[in-house]
């Protein structure tokens, strides 16, 4: 049975959703992180044996070591870290601790791994291969067009566009306005072969719509006794849906993109955050400006986005190795 969260946790969780309105995934793993900190601490110290404002660095550093020990990778305990690190902010800043322990305790070193894209030719027989699929007129293959064409025309994460809104796409000024981390809001261009997409799939999500609400409305009350289901709400604000009316889920988005891609490219290991990072790569390698790159991405910094001017160097010396007689 999972270990009931300390009330200062919950407390701090809903500063986080109430006053900072992080998202709910943010929310979600902040909880995660600081169940599994907490638990760690009632078996190292003992399930009565420590208060907050006795923890120093040390005790951090061991719960940092217990999650290497348990195979965690560097990525995942530097994130777990943050978690605890703005906790400890916050009880500091709150007075309810007076030093803050985390202060002091480094992050693990990550590598800077270069990340998984498609050069032009495969976004292509990619791009050709959902378009035969969406000739069948089925719901879901013009969807699953749609869908492709603006993750790789914006550039956007996975929870982004299935977060997409109707109301936030303008087809007549070609941008649609996104939501991303922190639930900070950007204004992106959509290129013409999306917007063609887009406009195709519109026109059978109506048609889903108008069908799955004649259904329901026709629908007979359940009999006597008969469980009953909770009733599905149609999401008629989202953009993109699912065959039975409602907001599709990231799972389903995801699995639909992963399978068209597995399709050109069986075994890449490629995701729907591949297209993101092509559609970046593609922008550096044309000669796009990094600081336009980053505000079309969403990044905070622009550090995170100069990954993609090292991916362009290192294909570079790839085709000097391969070409020169001296290399």
């Amino acid at each position: 049975m999972a270990r009931a969260l300390a009330p200062e946790v919950r407390e701090f969780l809903t500063h986080l959703e109430k006053e900072r309105d992080v998202s709910p995934n943010t929310l979600s793993a902040y909880e995660r992180d600081l169940r599994a900190f907490s638990m760690y601490l009632a078996q190292a110290r003992g399930v009565e044996g420590w208060q907050w404002g006795e923890l120093n660095r040390l005790d951090i550093r061991g719960w940092m070591a217990h999650l290497t020990r348990q195979g965690l990778a560097k990525r995942s305990i530097a994130r777990a870290l943050s978690a605890v690190r703005s906790f400890f902010r916050w009880m500091h800043r709150d007075e309810q601790i007076d030093v803050n322990p985390a202060r002091a305790v480094g992050s693990p070193r990550l590598p800077r791994t270069l990340p998984g894209y498609l050069d032009r030719t495969q976004v292509e027989t990619l791009l050709a291969l959902a378009t035969t699929r969406a000739e069948s007129g089925e719901f879901t293959d013009v969807r699953n067009l749609a869908m492709l064409e603006m993750f790789y025309s914006c550039g956007l994460r996975l929870s982004e566009l299935q977060g997409i809104d109707l109301a936030d796409l303008d087809l007549l000024t070609q941008q649609v306005k996104v939501r991303g981390k922190g639930r900070k809001e950007r204004i992106v261009p959509v290129g013409d072969h999306a917007q063609r997409a887009v406009r195709n799939y519109l026109v059978k999500r109506d048609v889903l719509l108008a069908k799955v609400g004649s259904a329901k409305a026709n629908a007979k009350p359940a009999a006597t006794g008969a469980s009953l289901r909770k009733p599905v709400r149609l999401g008629r604000g989202a953009l993109f849906l699912s065959e039975r009316g409602t907001r599709a889920s990231t799972r389903a988005v995801q699995h639909a993109i992963v399978g068209l891609i597995s399709a050109v490219d069986e075994g890449s290991g490629l995701s729907t955050h591949s297209l993101r990072h092509t559609f970046a790569t593609h922008l550096v390698d044309a000669g796009a400006d990094l600081r336009a790159v980053q505000e079309l991405l969403g990044h905070a910094s622009i550090s995170t986005t100069q990954i993609y001017t090292h991916t362009s160097v290192e294909r570079l010396k790839k085709v000097y190795r391969q070409a020169h007689p001296r290399a």
